[in-house]
């Protein structure tokens, strides 16, 4: 059997811009991913879609998987040959409990390697406008943990000594925030130094609370402060707010659904999220490419009889090359084809094949390519797209004179399925929006809110278009915003510009 190996890896605080390069490497590669709720939402995305993920996340008064089950999964996973991610937040090495792991890993005759992650004792003052140190105000700098091992009578913490350092960094601490605070005033910490507390730090839902040794324990109760949290303690504090940089952005502290497939969600969730939002991706359709597809293949074997090929997306860009490459032909078989794409993202996706568009719309819907049609004399067309789609084109080019071939590249299937989260955060009301890029997208969610008992009048859309804004309003969806361009970067442009002019009402 093959030997497995595990890898503690650090996820980081929690933005996935903080990602090592290492750890996205394995992530990719990982046959198994233990992972707990810290830092794993952001990051899991990076998994190989065949990886086994396994939740054994605690939180604080709730702990779901004790550490030593923890300790057997890791080694029986790795025990039965596989490469397995122990995926950690922030860095293994800072309060992770990374010891017992490698200890269990040791006596099992394992192998491992341990993944350094950004810590959030680093990250989090950062994100939050705070230096550390400072010429001025601050030579030094302490990491403490606000939450020893349990069971444990004596403290290993030397708060006498803690208390005189110019800035001090406590992790792990909010449920003991009263009696940290009260000891370092006891030993001499003036309880007027500056105190922030950074909640769920360095993602979109960063919250930073101000207050003073004396006064923070009654702030943090009154604003309902909940882990993951951190405390910063020193003269530095005052900085924040000249240099809180990240909490600027424009969409900072929105939250927002994407219901597009996963595997398409990448650069629209990345361009929101380095706007400031929280994105919460809800694949609610997902593409199955048509298996043995005969219509396909006959047209590959009778391609010489078409002068024109349209693509309407970029799944059936994708699909239609695979297909190509798997029947053994290459680009050649193009030869002499007039490509047309709908959309500069289905023209940028052919050209990663090497083949340049003739002709994109200036508009990017299927009806605004039909007036190149009719400068042209008719011929044979092969429309290659989904196999729901709408009809207007193929419709306009027979009237045209056209002889028009449809060839179905793939379906697209409703999953109907909202998270857990997603659902909590739209019945709450702390849902600011839901992005649409096409019309399934739009019925499959509505079909999905449905079923969960959720209220249209509870979502507020951004769509990526006309059409998908009239399959809105056939299911009573409000719409907020639509893109002008319609395309990823435009529909992030229009969610931004919303939010920006809704701040100046």
């Amino acid at each position: 059997m093959k030997k497995g190996i595990v890898y503690l890896v650090g996820s980081g605080p929690g933005d996935p811009g903080l990602l090592t390069l290492r750890a996205k490497e394995l992530l990719e590669k990982a046959d198994v991913i233990v992972y707990d709720r810290l830092g794993a939402d952001e990051v899991l995305p990076f998994a190989n879609p065949e990886a086994e993920l396994i939740d054994v996340g605690k939180i604080p008064g709730l702990h779901n998987t004790p550490q030593e089950i923890i300790n057997e999964i890791i080694r029986n996973k790795a025990l039965e040959g596989r490469t397995v991610v122990r995926l950690k937040g922030g860095d293994p090495f800072v309060f992770g409990r990374v010891s017992e792991e490698l200890t269990t890993l040791c006596d099992a005759g394992v192998d491992y390697e341990v993944v350094s992650g950004v810590s959030s004792a680093i990250a989090g003052p950062a994100y939050a406008g705070i230096p550390l140190t400072d010429r001025k105000f601050a030579s030094s700098v302490v990491f403490v943990t606000g939450h020893e091992a349990e069971g444990k009578t004596n403290s290993n913490i030397p708060w006498q000594s803690i208390s005189g350092i110019d800035s001090i960094v406590i992790l792990m601490g909010i449920g003991n925030l009263s009696s940290i605070t009260q000891k370092l005033i006891q030993f001499g910490r003036n309880p007027e130094s500056s105190v922030a507390i950074i909640e769920k730090a360095t993602t979109p839902l960063q919250r930073t609370v101000e207050g003073t040794l004396a006064s923070i324990s009654e702030i943090a109760i009154r604003e309902k402060v909940t882990s993951p949290a951190l405390i910063v303690i020193g003269d530095t504090v005052s900085q924040r707010s000249i240099f809180k940089w990240y909490e600027k952005r424009p969409l900072f502290g929105r939250s927002l659904i994407l219901t597009r497939p996963l595997e398409q969600s990448r650069d629209l969730s990345d361009h929101l999220r380095k706007l400031g939002a929280a994105v919460h991706v809800c694949p609610t359709i997902k593409i199955q490419p048509i298996e043995c597809n005969q219509t396909l293949t006959r047209f590959f074997s009778d391609i010489g009889n078409f002068r024109d090929l349209v693509f309407t997306s970029i799944n059936g860009v994708r699909i239609f090359w695979e297909k190509l490459f798997g029947a053994g032909y290459d680009a050649r078989l193009l030869s002499g084809k007039n490509i047309l794409c709908i959309g500069p993202s289905t023209s940028a996706e052919m050209k990663k094949y090497g083949i340049k568009a003739d002709f994109v719309p200036e508009k990017y819907v299927a009806e605004e390519i039909i007036p190149w049609f009719k400068k042209r004399d008719p011929a044979r067309v092969a429309l290659l797209r989904a196999e729901k789609a709408r009809e207007i084109l193929p419709l306009e080019l027979e009237k045209a004179g056209y002889s028009v071939e449809i060839i179905t590249l793939y379906k697209t299937i409703f999953t109907r399925e909202l998270s857990v989260l997603a659902k909590e955060k739209l019945v709450e009301g702390k849902i600011d929006g839901v992005l649409f890029t096409s019309s399934s997208t739009v019925e499959s969610f509505a079909e999905a809110i449905a079923e969960a008992g959720i209220s249209n009048s509870l979502i507020s859309a951004f769509t990526i278009g006309p059409v998908t804004s009239d399959t809105c309003r056939i299911h009573g969806i409000k719409i907020v915003a639509e893109a002008s361009e319609y395309t990823s970067s435009g529909l992030a442009e229009a969610v931004k510009n919303y939010f920006i002019n809704t701040m100046k009402v």
